[in-house]
């Protein structure tokens, strides 16, 4: 099964750059118990899509800055590259504190001294590997001290001003002035606060640079914080250059601070994931209602309908066709499947050429192998079911192994549990069960039986036997007539509703009579 995975950018890292992601903040105004940076954008917390970027860019290393909630950040981010270390802020004291707790991390080869440092913010998934290392050249090129990432906003309140070296020029924003300072909204006078260039909070700071101006910091301000933005000051006041990139696409320099930017967040995140996998040959009959998590991966020529939503790590063959209403969720599913409508699977496998649907219910555990059909309203769990099997129609089958060719008979049931263990079924290669059995695991049906409809199957069955297990049928002649009769209150003459007890029994009798005894023979 082979897969066309997109990609946005180069892949090879930078010499010389460690990169410094804070995400130590308390998120206040998300008003939840998680951690702001912890909150899922498209399947996948929004810190690690910083993540990810430092980790291809950073030769010498990624340092996150946690705070709140430090110990659930650092479980995050921990396994999210082998080059990921973490250093917490005890206090929140600002950006500028956040930043000089990352030292320890690179104090130790002096002989692998960043020459630069890249700062992010944990909390802008929406900023791209491109947009970075387009900075990262500005900076380069420049030969700057500090060069920062802003963008130009309609109303600008809230954030941090960019002030450029002309004063008449602070308006428009013109990218073609060196930055003199940064001025925090809270701090801003009337007349900066008309500025409406503001700053995004990615930076990229000369390694010699960094920390001791970090450490001159002072916090005579509204926040009584240590702002990171006082360095560029700094840097001017020395003679140095400061530089600065305006954003294309605003979007990108977001900050997520609320559940309304998050939902912004994820909508242009998922527009970005359908925009990808539309141009790497997956078809959408309805785009905008598709819902693609970050870390899905779609093979060429699959057909995905109106309201599906594929979550997690699934991974989706090619020339697979998925109906609308369909939820499938860390899956593996092979090429030339399809799933009709409203099924929901999640942790399970699906192998080449298999149907399922609609109204199926895979729960972990499952695997469906090829050219295997699964019908409307069957539900499985912990199961496998064999190559060109068939359940077609509402049936449980849990923790069972099913084999090759066998026909699962509409209402079947595994009945797995005894109120404190689970058992499994084994079910051999072309087993044909009729409607309405139910298999009382733990127990083994060899290859080739038959197990004749309504049958209960307490024992295991050798191969090739056939099963029956049923109560003798008793007919009355006339029993429904006299019943009605006697309803509606006709007390005309007519035989008793009920035959005497010894009439009953002769019957029973009779009928027993004319059925064989069930016994379990070779088939011939």
């Amino acid at each position: 099964m082979t897969h066309s995975v997109p990609l946005n950018a180069s892949q090879f890292s930078l010499p010389g750059l460690g990169v410094i992601i804070m995400a130590a903040g308390l998120g206040k105004r998300m008003k939840s118990a998680v951690a702001k940076v912890l909150h899922p954008v498209a399947g996948r917390p929004m810190v690690l899509y910083i993540v990810d970027i430092a980790n291809r860019l950073a030769e010498q290393g990624v340092a996150v800055v946690v705070g709140h909630q430090g110990a659930d950040v650092r479980k995050a981010v921990e396994g999210a590259g082998a080059h990921v270390a973490v250093a917490e802020q005890t206090r929140q004291l600002g950006t500028g504190h956040a930043v000089l707790q990352a030292r320890s991390v690179f104090a130790g080869d002096p002989q692998r001294k960043p020459s630069r440092y890249l700062i992010l913010n944990g909390d802008t998934p929406l900023l791209t590997e491109a947009t970075v290392r387009e900075l990262l050249a500005m900076h380069e090129a420049q030969g700057a001290a500090v060069t920062l990432l802003t963008a130009v906003l309609e109303d600008a309140s809230g954030y941090g001003r960019v002030l450029r070296r002309r004063r008449d020029e602070w308006i428009q924003g013109a990218a073609d002035n060196a930055v003199q300072t940064i001025v925090e909204d809270k701090d801003a006078s009337e007349d900066e606060r008309h500025v409406r260039e503001i700053n995004v909070g990615t930076y990229v700071v000369d390694g010699e640079f960094l920390f001791p101006a970090l450490e001159k910091l002072n916090p005579r301000n509204a926040q009584g914080e240590y702002y990171l933005t006082d360095i560029v000051q700094m840097a001017v006041q020395q003679g140095r250059a400061v530089s600065a990139l305006r954003l294309r696409d605003i979007d990108e320099g977001l900050g997520i601070n609320s559940r309304v930017q998050l939902a912004e967040a994820e909508r242009v995140i998922r527009r970005r994931i359908r925009e990808r996998w539309l141009e790497a040959g997956v078809t959408m009959r309805d785009p905008a209602s598709t819902w693609i998590d970050v870390e899905v991966t779609i093979g060429c020529d699959t057909v995905l309908y109106p309201n599906v939503t594929l979550e997690g790590r699934t991974v989706i063959g090619e020339e697979t066709v998925v109906h609308s209403g369909s939820r499938i969720t860390d899956c593996i599913i092979g090429n030339r499947v399809e799933i009709l409508d409203h099924c929901i699977l999640r942790e399970s496998q699906v192998e080449e050429g298999a149907h399922l649907g609609p109204f199926v219910h895979l729960r972990p555990g499952v695997r469906v192998r090829r050219k295997a059909k699964v019908g409307n309203f069957v539900e499985m769990k912990k199961t496998e079911l064999g190559e060109g099997s068939k359940a077609n129609h509402l049936s449980y089958l849990g923790d069972a192994k099913i084999g090759a060719g066998v026909n699962i008979g509409a209402g079947t049931i595994t009945c797995n549990y005894d109120g404190w263990n689970k058992f499994q079924t084994v079910i051999g290669d072309q087993v044909f069960i009729g409607s309405d059995v139910q298999l009382i695991a733990p127990v083994t049906i060899g290859s080739g039986v038959i197990i004749a409809a309504g049958t209960t199957v307490t024992q295991d069955v050798p191969a090739d036997a056939l099963v029956l297990s049923r109560i003798p049928q008793v007919t009355r002649e006339g029993w429904a007539a006299r019943r009605r009769s006697l309803q509606s209150g006709e007390t005309a003459a007519s035989p008793p509703l009920e035959k005497s007890a010894k009439t009953v029994k002769s019957s029973t009798d009779s009928v027993k009579k004319k059925q064989p005894a069930v016994q379990r023979s070779k088939r011939r």
